[in-house]
């Protein structure tokens, strides 16, 4: 990940402010069930599991949109904009690129709309969508109750065993990851080998999309941020994906 996606720990950083609600504005609800439905829209749940029949549906949205995607375009944000937007600014600004890129709008209508939007100064009060499809909303309905499990059955046998010493590898920050930037390099012991594999939905330059073993491995916190800073009686674990892991010698 790259720095704004693993700032835990850093010094100096200031007071951290928790904001208690979900949605500071009504728009932001909007976002997120756009993303819901995008997610339960997709044209991949036609072989995921459970199996949806995705070419029943009548919609017009027929891309590929997991929450993989929407980290992708999050971790793709320059990082001064990363830190100055909010939380589902991020996500406006990750999904209206994603729909400009698949043609679904062009860039000239995104920016006259968002003229609109700035002139009126009544986002939140906008009129909703008229029409829609009953089969639509069915679909995303289903999509909440049951959604889309990572979790495969492969051959073969895991290439790690609890009590086994390992180094987690060192992925290049400026690419799409699931690895917590701060465990880079860093050694552990493998404390559970969860059974069964898991994938990633797409494939990254990291080396996840095949379905693969993941594993607990638990850390010294001193190994990580130094004696200064760690509990000496306190362990750290992280779930990570096999392709992260190497053995240590």
């Amino acid at each position: 990940m790259k720095l704004q996606h693993y700032i835990g720990g850093i010094e100096n950083l200031g007071p951290v402010e928790f904001q208690k609600r979900v949605f500071v504005t009504p728009w932001e609800e909007r976002i997120f069930g756009i993303h819901v439905a995008m997610m339960g829209l997709s044209n991949h749940l036609s072989e995921s599991l459970p199996k949806y029949r995705i070419d029943k549906v009548p919609t017009t949205f027929k891309s590929f949109w997991t929450w993989g995607h929407l980290r992708t375009g999050a971790e793709g944000m320059n990082p001064f904009d990363y830190f100055k937007f909010r939380y589902y600014e991020k996500w406006l600004g990750g999904i209206s690129g994603f729909f400009v890129d698949e043609g679904y709008i062009t860039q000239e209508e995104l920016d006259a709309k968002t003229a609109e939007y700035l002139t009126d100064g009544n986002v939140d009060d906008g009129p909703l969508p008229k029409g829609g499809s009953s089969k639509i909303d069915k679909q995303v309905i289903q999509y909440l109750i049951e959604g889309d499990s990572p979790k495969r059955e492969i051959d073969g046998k895991p290439k790690f065993s609890v009590g086994d010493k390992v180094i987690i590898n060192d992925i290049p920050p400026d690419k799409h990851t699931r690895l917590p930037g701060h465990l880079r390099g860093k050694t552990g012991v493998v404390s559970e080998v969860y059974p069964g594999a898991y994938t990633y939905f797409f494939p990254t330059e990291d080396g996840l999309g095949t379905p693969m073993t993941c594993y607990a491995v638990a850390f010294k916190p001193a190994d990580i941020w130094g004696e200064a800073l760690s509990d000496p009686k306190s362990t750290f674990y992280a779930d990570l994906f096999e392709t992260y892991i190497a053995p240590a010698s």
